[in-house]
């Protein structure tokens, strides 16, 4: 499956025999994610990085991340060769005594290049999962309406965790360095940006603000040449509009964090968002949709760092949020326990040994 890269072991252990062990896919030293979660695991947890020639080992746990990442090929039979390799690989593991373990990020393959094999997949693939992890309760509530045989089997919610610590801070003034003027109140999209995220209507809403001494930063780079095209027209629109159409090294992506007032994520479909936990670590509110998991965020984080919203997003729902967003506030947002890696590993592991110990669900 050359889809799937092959990284290295991260831990070695002459005790290995003695350790539980387990097959993380992916691992990828460029998501915060995964190499936060992975990096420091419970001694007796032998995590090893996917690879096909480790499939000669047995494993006490697959645990995979984001499956429908795979239907984004979008070669329809090579999208369908890659599942099927996947879901036989899935199969040799469960038959020499492991079980899978999916974290659920998302309900589905956001772009639904392939709405038939899609369909196809999840069947395929719920069937042999053993265990399921979610990052919010609402998230585990969502995921058992759409797919019901996971009401039967062990799960929990381990949330994602914060990102203070994998991004550096800025080191010079954020708005001298983009030219962005002191007084000016700053909205700030940053991520990738891909057709579900409705930037598009974003650029739209705030082009309808009547306000003075605004700006809107849209930071990321875009899934495709016709979206680059589609953000370039909204934007050339209203010169208030900045458009950094790039990926962003890690050591600056404080940068516009710092320079922003509001962070905006106007998704069209959200169920988990890291944008959201990395606008909150670095101390920046974030307006997003009422949708998926954003009001176990809010709950969690409270009301003076996040917003949500329940409508189309407008100009009305824009100018409220700044308003809301230039109250009086700490000006560190404070994390709680539960979103602490350390915390997060632990219950991960304790997961792991449950899922271990429990008879296959029929």
């Amino acid at each position: 499956m050359s889809a799937i890269h092959p990284i290295s072991i991260l831990e070695t252990s002459s005790d290995a025999t003695r350790r539980m062990r387990v097959l993380a896919w992916p691992i990828d030293p460029g998501n915060p994610y995964t190499a936060a979660l992975y990096s420091q695991m419970e001694q007796d947890v032998l995590i090893e990085a996917f690879h096909p020639g480790r499939l000669l080992h047995r494993y006490d746990v697959w645990h995979l991340h984001w499956p429908e990442s795979l239907l984004n090929i979008r070669n329809a039979p090579l999208a369908a060769f890659k599942l099927s390799s996947f879901l036989a690989i899935i199969d040799l593991i469960r038959l020499r005594g492991g079980k899978i373990i999916w974290t659920v990020h998302n309900l589905g393959a956001h772009d639904a290049l392939h709405p038939t094999l899609e369909g196809m997949f999840w069947r395929h693939f719920i069937s042999r999962v053993d265990g399921v992890i979610s990052l919010s309760k609402r998230g585990l509530i969502l995921a058992g309406q759409k797919f019901p045989r996971l009401r039967v089997l062990p799960a929990t919610v381990i949330p994602h965790g914060h990102y203070r610590d994998q991004y550096p801070p800025c080191r010079v003034d954020a708005r001298a360095a983009l030219g962005i003027p002191e007084e000016a109140r700053v909205f700030l999209f940053f991520g990738e940006v891909r057709e579900y995220k409705n930037v598009d209507a974003l650029i739209r809403a705030f082009r309808n603000l009547k306000l003075s001494n605004v700006v809107l930063y849209v930071v990321g780079r875009p899934w495709s040449a016709s979206l680059t095209e589609t953000i370039r027209r909204e934007a050339a629109q209203d010169r208030r509009v900045h458009l950094e159409l790039e990926f962003i090294q890690r050591g600056q992506v404080a940068k516009y964090l710092d320079a922003s007032n509001l962070v905006v994520l106007p998704y069209r479909q959200i169920l988990n968002s890291g944008a959201a936990l990395l606008a909150l670590s670095l101390n920046r509110p974030v307006l997003v949709p009422d949708q998926g998991s954003m009001g176990d965020l809010k709950e969690d984080f409270g009301g003076d760092w996040v917003r949500t919203f329940s409508r189309d997003l407008d100009s009305g729902e824009l100018e409220q949020a700044l308003d809301w967003a230039s109250l009086p506030k700490p000006s560190v947002c404070p994390i709680p326990d539960k979103y602490q890696w350390q915390n997060i590993r632990s219950e991960t592991a304790r997961f792991y040994r449950e899922v271990i110990d429990t008879q296959p669900a029929l």
